[in-house]
């Protein structure tokens, strides 16, 4: 089943006809297509990258500081 468009005939009827583009041989999905969706290319000036050093060197840091918290909780018998 294909869906038709109809417009007046300037007679009183109605004549089936393509939809525009179709008769060019373009693709259907061109004419789905709006401007309105097309996402401009827009920069987040909220956020800034963190360099990878400064990353790992933070990671580092907190799992050292959480080692060093376990320890001092188990030689202390803060936990038992």
């Amino acid at each position: 089943m294909t869906l038709q468009l109809h417009r007046p005939d300037g007679r009183g009827g109605l004549v089936p006809t393509p939809p525009p583009g179709h008769d060019r041989g373009d693709d259907w999905r061109t004419g789905l297509r709006s401007h309105r969706w097309r996402v401009a290319a827009l920069r987040n000036s909220e956020m800034n990258p963190t360099s990878t050093v400064a990353a790992v060197i933070f990671w580092a840091a907190l799992a050292g500081l959480t080692f060093a918290l376990l320890l001092w909780g188990y030689g202390s018998h803060f936990w038992h």
